[in-house]
């Protein structure tokens, strides 16, 4: 039987090759018999670019890698039948999957419609017909011995297939295994090429939301989500570039194939992002969705660079994301890093600084992108795109996607050195409006192993003293502020012989004077208020955007900021007025069983009085692990700090990473997400030590945990400073 229908299916290629003349031959390309493109076997000028591989599932469901030769033909029916498969629906294929564990010896025929492919990678497909739908795991050509990724032409979302299946229940899922493709009839052509205009990539972009549109460019970079399952392309042409929601499309093509894409334009923002978003005046990622593939020409094209503009790392992040710049290529020169992490690993992408940057964007914990460990550590030319931007209460932050990455042994020119003293360490200390004095001092030297020099001068001058002046002492230099006015200060750097100035303009006015609270009697002020307190900059909060505030009486409250940008300049000892919302942190129905924690949320510092304050420990209490292990959670504790002694723990591994604190016998938790976020704890680790910790309880817990601000060593206190370090 076997024999037999590989004859036919010969015979009728050569009928058809009959009526064909010799330069008409890739016409076959159209022709589908068992997934195989007969124009491709028989003379097609264009060539499938596929691996030959077929990558099996990440589970005991694996789709079989070869034909399944015991497999009986009964219900195989004649050749000449074409028309008229014993078909079942996928109601009665579930009734046949059994029981769990249960595989059918017999396949059957089922007629269906794909409803999406879910890895094109083995052709793990979803299809429905009017009963139901079941999923595919593994789809091969009508003899078995082609997988779909190697397919010339594949079934995708909408197409008609049938399919010589087994069945079986999985652990209770009934599913199709080792599904033969024998016919499929493509949809693609039901859409209607005259409802979408024909444009430029960069028209695209600049398109109203909806518009539907026809690009053509070439694709170079395909996106990955869970499970390594392609789900989109960046596609480029001679004006722009734009990226392409649609894992049929991704699962279709190769980098560097010619595509032709009809789509509709639209912004992306994650759903739990989008009023964060909608309040920093980030409209997402620019891209196209509901996507049809029109033409492929399965070449291996490079993608059109001249429209690309050249900028740095540093440019892109301080761009607004009020402007749309997602889904663009800048040619940057960018230091790649690769930061393993607990069962993930990230890919950032930094400035020639070595620090200023963001990771990559993966829905894959970054084995997605394991292409980029051999750039590790090496400044490259970089294609690099922002794909979106992270939105949260407190900002937005750009994540990349590299679409190209070009190790051409990048040397720095210390010619350079001095422009590059001046624009990353020299000017952006300054902020354009003070309010008070900052008795700043500033970097008078700047030195990069990572570039390879040392010893670049940085020297500052002002054109108004009486507003914004500079003093030496000790060989410190320290930035002041007079009388109101404004004055521009030149910031100039030398390297060598070599000499480079920029001017930054500073104004100076008298602060606003605002009728303040006492952190005390903003903790006693009503729920849901707002408050504008003046305080002493305390420790970080951990897993959270803010910090705690000081009271010259010991009073303390944890305050969140309103944006990140708050931290910008802030520093742990600084005197401020803040105004915010008093809140507390509880769910309406536990307000009865725990307390919760006392907090000011939405913070926006109105005036920065300097200063190197220390907080008051006037009201931190003396105490052991019992008491602490025994505070009544309906009481709140969370505005009081504890001195506790007792042992660090931190434990590291491939896959996670830990802290625990003992005292007295009893285990306190510390708040965090990971250890990392007590990394001035980690030199500590398994030694005995005394620790400033605030109570906590952010989220409900029926136990106090705790916030460690400080650690007390010989030579003084060591301080939370998380939050000022990393924004």
């Amino acid at each position: 039987m076997k024999k037999l229908k590989q004859l036919l299916l010969t015979v009728t290629a050569f009928a058809m090759l009959a009526g064909a003349t010799a330069c008409d031959m890739s016409a076959l390309g159209d022709i589908n018999i068992g997934g195989v493109n007969l124009g491709g076997l028989l003379g097609s000028t264009t060539e499938s670019e596929s691996d030959n591989s077929v990558e099996e599932l990440p589970s005991e469901s694996t789709p079989d890698s070869t034909p399944e030769e015991s497999a009986p033909e009964s219900s195989t029916p004649d050749e000449g039948d074409t028309e008229e498969y014993p078909v079942i629906t996928i109601a009665e294929a579930k009734e046949l999957c059994g029981e769990p564990g249960n595989i059918t010896t017999e396949r059957y025929y089922i007629r269906a419609i794909v409803e999406t492919v879910l890895n094109p990678a083995y052709g793990q497909m979803r299809i429905k017909d009017e009963t139901g739908t079941i999923d595919v795991y593994g789809t091969y050509s009508a003899d078995g011995e082609i997988g779909y990724a190697n397919f010339e032409s594949k079934p995708v979302k909408g197409d008609e297939v049938l399919l010589h299946c087994i069945l079986q229940n999985y652990n209770g899922t009934k599913e199709i295994k080792n599904a033969r493709l024998i016919e499929f009839k493509s949809n693609a052509g039901n859409v209607d090429e005259s409802a979408y205009t024909p444009m430029t990539i960069d028209e695209a972009r600049d398109s109203a939301v909806g518009s539907m549109v026809k690009v053509e460019g070439v694709v170079a970079q395909i996106t990955y989500a869970n499970g390594m399952k392609p789900s989109g392309v960046y596609l480029v042409d001679g004006t722009n570039s734009i990226y392409v929601y649609n894992n049929d499309i991704a699962g279709q093509v190769s980098i560097g194939n010619k595509i032709t894409v009809l789509g509709s334009k639209t912004y992306w923002v994650l759903g739990t992002e989008q009023g964060a978003a909608d309040k920093h005046g980030y409209n997402g990622c620019n891209q196209l969705e509901d996507a049809t593939l029109v033409s492929n020409d399965k070449g291996n094209h490079e993608f059109d660079k001249s429209w690309i503009e050249e900028s740095t790392v540093k440019e892109i992040m301080n761009t607004p994301v009020t402007e749309d710049i997602t889904t663009t290529i800048y040619k940057v020169n960018s230091l790649v890093k690769k930061a393993p992490g607990n069962g993930f690993t990230n890919y950032y992408f930094n400035d020639i600084d070595g620090e200023t940057g963001s990771y990559v964007y993966t829905q894959c914990n970054g084995s997605d992108f394991a292409w980029i460990d051999e750039f590790d550590g090496k400044i490259c030319t970089v294609y690099l795109s922002v794909i979106n931007a992270k939105s949260t209460a407190t900002g937005c932050i750009y994540r990349f996607l590299p679409v190209l990455i070009e190790d051409n042994g990048y040397t720095f020119n210390t010619d350079d050195a001095a422009e590059f003293a001046v624009k990353y360490y020299g000017v952006d200390q300054f902020a354009s409006l003070y309010e008070a004095d900052p008795a700043m001092e500033v970097v008078t030297e700047v030195s990069s192993e990572l570039l390879g020099f040392e010893g670049a001068t940085i020297s500052y001058s002002s054109d108004n003293e009486d507003v914004a002046y500079f003093t030496t002492e000790n060989g410190v230099t320290t930035f002041h502020c007079g009388i109101d006015g404004t004055a521009k200060v030149t910031v100039t750097a030398t390297y060598g012989e070599i000499t480079y100035s920029e001017e930054v303009t500073v104004r100076v006015q008298e602060p606003i004077e605002y009728e303040t609270l006492t952190v005390a009697e903003a903790i006693a002020a009503n729920i849901d208020t707002e408050v504008i307190v003046r305080g002493i900059v305390g420790p970080s909060v951990v897993n959270k955007n803010g910090f705690y505030l000081f009271g010259e009486d010991g009073s303390m409250i944890a305050v969140l900021v309103n944006d990140t940008a708050e931290f910008v300049g802030l520093e742990i000892g600084h005197e401020i007025v803040l105004k915010g919302m008093r809140e507390r942190y509880v769910k309406a129905e536990n307000e009865a069983t725990r307390f919760g924690q006392t907090s000011i949320v939405d913070a926006e510092i109105l005036v920065n009085y300097y200063g190197n304050h220390e907080y008051s420990t006037a009201k931190f209490v003396q105490a052991t692990g019992q008491d602490f292990r025994a505070l009544d959670v309906t009481v709140d504790y969370s505005t009081t700090v504890f001195v506790l002694t007792g042992k660090v723990e931190v434990t590291e591994t491939a896959y996670y990473t830990s802290i625990s604190f003992t005292s007295d016998g009893q285990k306190i938790t510390l708040y965090c997400s990971s250890a990392n976020q007590y990394a001035f704890l980690k030199q500590f680790s398994g030694k005995e030590i005394t620790l400033e910790v605030a109570a906590c309880n952010w989220n409900d817990k029926t136990f106090w945990a705790g916030c460690a601000l400080a650690v007390y060593t010989e030579d003084g206190k060591i301080l939370n400073t998380l939050n000022f370090d990393t924004y």
